[in-house]
């Protein structure tokens, strides 16, 4: 049953994904966003990794929807008003693209999947036994998620700039 649910959700997250990608307006692609995230949530509850589901759905889903009222706000007050990208975006989005796939690549190629010798999460952590895993041991993946989170609010700004 775990099984069949894995891949039931795997589908989910997969198809949202590519809608997310394939999908010129911005609130069909913040619908698509919303069921990658949950969809991802939901297989967290799967891995009885029940803080990090709950928390995917409380933060990423509900700042899902903040994305929409936004990105109905900051596109010319039409929520069915299309992105037309330029070449040279297009262009610069493949190139992103291509470097994190090779970097994802790389990182799963030659990373050491060995079990840390450091005392593994009891079954059921507290909020404080997370936090203080995540600015310990986990403190450099914490980095890169914040660092990621700062380009895609970059990213936004750029987006919603007026044109002149």
């Amino acid at each position: 049953m775990d099984v069949l649910a894995f891949y039931i959700f795997a589908a989910l997250v997969l198809g949202s994904a590519l809608g997310i990608v394939v999908s010129k307006n911005i609130v069909r692609t913040a619908v698509c966003l919303l069921g990658a995230l949950g969809g991802v949530g939901c297989l967290y509850f799967l891995l009885d990794a029940n803080l990090l589901a709950a928390i995917q759905l409380i933060v990423y889903a509900g700042g899902t929807l903040i994305l929409i009222v936004f990105g109905v706000m900051l596109t010319s007050q039409s929520p069915w008003v299309g992105f037309k990208p330029t070449r040279s975006q297009t262009v610069g989005a493949v190139i992103v693209a291509l470097l994190l796939a090779l970097g994802l690549i790389t990182l799963t190629t030659t990373a050491d999947w060995n079990v840390s010798s450091t005392a593994p999460l009891a079954a059921s952590p507290t909020v404080a036994e997370v936090g203080h895993s995540l600015l310990t041991t986990y403190l450099a993946p914490f980095e890169v998620a914040s660092v990621l989170l700062l380009v895609v609010m970059i990213g936004a700004a750029y987006l919603a700039r007026s044109e002149k």
